[in-house]
This record gives C-alpha cells, sequence and structure tokens, in this order.
C-alpha cells in the first residue's frame, strides 16, 4: 500500500484527489493533506524514512510554494516519489517543474486512468528497489516502432496543439516518414489517432468530474473548437458529451 501526501490549496480539488484514489487498486493510505506547502513541509519533518511513499503536489500556494516544498520533502526523504498537480494555463511551469527530481505531473482536474498508471510505476519501482520483485536480466532490446514512439508521446501532450515536426523531431524521424510510417503500421493518420486518443480522454473526464462544461472538458483534451468537439464525440461515440 502506498502512503500518500496531498498538497492543494482548494478544498474541493483535494478532497476530489483523495476521493478518485482511495479505489486505487493497489491500494492507497492518505496520511496527509494540506492547504499549503508549510503545513505539509512540517509534517514531512517529523516522518521517518518508509512513513512516506508518494507527495502529491501543487505549485502555485500560499505561504509555501510547491517547489519549496518538494525541495525540503526530497532533501529528507531522497527517494520519496513526487507527483506536481497543474492546471492548464501553467502547464509549461510544471514542465520545468520536472528538474527538482518529480516523478511526473497531472494536469487538473486529474485524470483517473493517467494517476493510476503513473502510481502503478511508482509502486512497481519500489517493489523492485525492495527486493519484492527481482528484475528481469537485462536484455537487447529491439528499437521501439514509429507508432510505439508517436503514441507514448501523444499519451502525454494529448492536450497541446497538433504539431506534425514537433512530434517528429522529438522521436527523431523526418515528419514525412513519422506519418507515413504510423499510417502503415496502425492503418489510422496521426490525426485520427489523436482524435481518437483526446475522446477517451473526455470520456474520462466526463465520467470523474461530472461538474465540468462541456467546452472545458473540450479545452482540457485539446479541442479549442467546442463544436469540432461535439462533432468528433458524437461520431465515435453514438452519442454528445451531454
Amino acid at each position: 500500500m502506498l502512503k500518500l501526501m496531498i498538497v492543494e490549496d482548494e478544498d474541493r480539488i483535494r478532497i476530489g484527489i483523495e476521493k478518485i484514489l482511495s479505489s486505487f487498486e493497489g491500494g492507497v493510505s492518505v496520511i496527509g493533506s494540506h492547504r499549503n506547502g508549510l503545513d505539509a513541509s512540517l509534517q514531512i519533518s517529523d516522518l521517518k524514512p518508509g512513513e512516506l511513499d508518494v507527495l502529491i503536489t501543487d505549485i502555485e500556494m500560499p505561504v509555501m510554494n510547491g517547489l519549496k516544498l518538494i525541495e525540503h520533502a526530497k532533501a529528507k526523504m531522497p527517494d520519496l516519489s513526487v507527483i506536481v498537480l497543474s492546471g492548464y494555463d501553467d502547464f509549461e511551469y510544471a514542465r520545468q517543474a520536472l528538474r527538482f527530481g518529480v516523478e511526473d505531473y497531472l494536469l487538473k482536474p486529474m485524470d483517473k486512468a493517467e494517476a493510476f498508471q503513473l502510481l502503478r510505476r511508482i509502486q512497481e519501482r519500489r517493489a523492485i528497489r525492495d527486493g519484492r520483485e527481482q528484475p528481469e536480466p537485462e536484455k537487447t532490446q529491439p528499437p521501439r516502432s514509429v507508432d510505439l514512439l508517436v503514441k507514448q508521446l501523444l499519451d502525454k501532450e494529448y492536450h497541446l496543439p497538433f504539431d506534425l515536426t514537433r512530434i517528429s523531431e522529438q522521436i527523431g524521424f523526418s515528419p514525412s516518414y513519422t506519418s507515413r510510417m504510423f499510417k502503415q503500421l496502425t492503418d489510422l493518420t496521426i490525426t485520427e489517432y489523436l482524435n481518437r486518443l483526446r475522446i477517451e480522454k473526455a470520456k474520462q473526464f466526463l465520467k470523474d468530474h461530472p461538474h465540468l462544461k462541456v467546452y472545458e472538458v473540450a479545452h482540457l483534451v485539446g479541442f479549442q473548437d467546442q463544436m469540432y468537439f461535439q462533432k468528433m464525440f458524437k461520431k465515435l461515440c453514438g452519442m454528445t458529451p451531454k
């Protein structure tokens, strides 16, 4: 069971995160829930090694911000896994925070599937480190296919404007080769795949956060045009977002 601390100054969001993570199949125990970094920092100072596995924190908070909290927490617990919470508007700010040694970042409102995937990865790594599971002998891995590289990148950046040149540069191929190979391997264009991925993310947001308006969900998953989002949703799901 993972021992978590959640730090978020908005009570509604913090309570919502606790509720979502309570259904994680690997088991979680929330040992701390705070409105600001200072209160969290004080609790961490009193904890012993092994009493906290994961820190989930916002960046912009009163009294002490998330970056200061992370700096203090990592100094006290170098093996602590840290996940940064980010609003859409400060997404790039959250990416910069990765250099502070955080595990990853999650956009608000939290995507349940993405959060659970992160927790599973943390749990698996801790199991290996603690000797509960031995890693397989290292093998020479074949180069990853273009389609897998693109899918991995889009799964992390689905909410950003689509830019084939940027995607191709990040995976190390030319735009024409990337586009051609993806279509050949998946029978879908990259845009078609991205639209399907965005709609799947939108379905999860609508399920986990029913208070969100349709245009807010559209914006969160990368659709700038609400009408196009609704049209694509109806096409792929057979019903409207509402």
